[in-house]
């Protein structure tokens, strides 16, 4: 089985760096969390200028760090070198020191309150009991159910949280607005199935590259299998959930999170064995089990 690992001669962690799109976010919590705390209004444009020239480039950035060095991220347009070195940090690391700094609890609850739909009280349940303390996450929690188990969180207060969001990031959210229903230009169920299907057969029979998640892996261990595979002519990556719940549940070996980058929109889906109801024992996918119901069903008469 292969293992990825940093090397002197390879500078960066090709194991799994993050993408544009995941610098880019982690960019604006910067520039949210400096907000909050009324610095300097140029540095907060700056963070999210940076980021916007970020998500809207054609390469991956860490390509460009890996080819041009930091000398790469400065031509960019409003990447200075305090931000070309955050932006290094981040490739390099998974995190940067003035993020985690900033995102002590205190004020990660702060950035969370100041969504709508979300007061102080709620903001530290949600830090609490679901491990959030960033508005990237708090998004995905949104839509991937765990928010709307929260006591106190209605329909029309997630919504509204999903609303301030989307708004917020100035782009559409990870996550169809209406996932009960397969939006335009959305991978079918059966693609998505698919995928999972063949990572979890991959991953188990040990034919996967295993990269070392920077997030609850103290021991730098290299456990988490990653697929990048293709459907109908989109890119898909997926790999084991590394939550925070996923592994408050002991569902990391069950909880599959698949990626999809096309036409400039980055898609996530999370897939779980079903505990309940008509579907138990199924793999389905979070926010469209209606359509999961389906496939099964045109399944089972096909094969009747």
């Amino acid at each position: 089985m292969d293992t990825v690992r940093p090397t002197a001669t390879n500078r960066l962690p090709f194991s799994f760096p993050l993408d544009n799109e995941a610098i880019a976010e982690r960019l604006e919590e910067i520039a949210e969390l400096f907000e909050g705390k009324d610095s300097n209004p140029y540095r907060v444009r700056a963070y999210r200028n940076a980021a916007h020239t970020i998500r809207g480039l054609d390469r991956p950035i860490a390509e460009l760090l890996d080819t041009q060095g930091r000398e790469g991220l400065t031509d960019l347009p409003g990447v200075g070198d305090s931000i070309a070195h955050t932006v290094e940090q981040l490739i390099l690391t998974g995190k940067v020191p003035v993020l985690e700094r900033l995102q002590g609890r205190s004020e990660g609850e702060a950035v969370l309150a100041t969504v709508p739909g979300v007061g102080p009280k709620t903001a530290a349940r949600i830090r609490a009991q679901l491990g959030i303390s960033t508005l990237a996450d708090l998004e995905m929690a949104a839509y991937d159910g765990r928010l709307a188990c929260l006591p106190g969180i209605g329909r029309k207060r997630l919504l509204a949280v999903r609303d301030s969001l989307a708004g917020r990031f100035q782009r559409h959210p990870r996550v169809p607005p209406n996932p009960s229903h397969q939006a335009d230009g959305e991978p079918p169920i059966a693609d998505l199935l698919s995928i999972d299907e063949e990572y979890r057969r991959k991953a188990q029979a040990g034919r996967l590259v295993q990269v070392a998640p920077v997030r609850f892996n103290p021991a730098g261990k290299a456990w988490l299998p990653i697929l990048r595979t293709s459907r109908q002519g989109r890119r898909f990556t997926a790999l084991y959930s590394n939550t925070p719940r996923a592994h408050e549940l002991g569902m990391t070996h069950d909880w599959v999170v698949i990626y999809c980058e096309h036409s400039g929109e980055r898609d996530s889906w999370t897939v779980v064995t079903s505990k309940h109801g008509p579907l138990k024992g199924k793999r389905v996918i979070r926010g469209r089990e209606p359509e999961c119901d389906a496939h099964y069903a045109r399944l089972n008469e096909q094969e009747a």
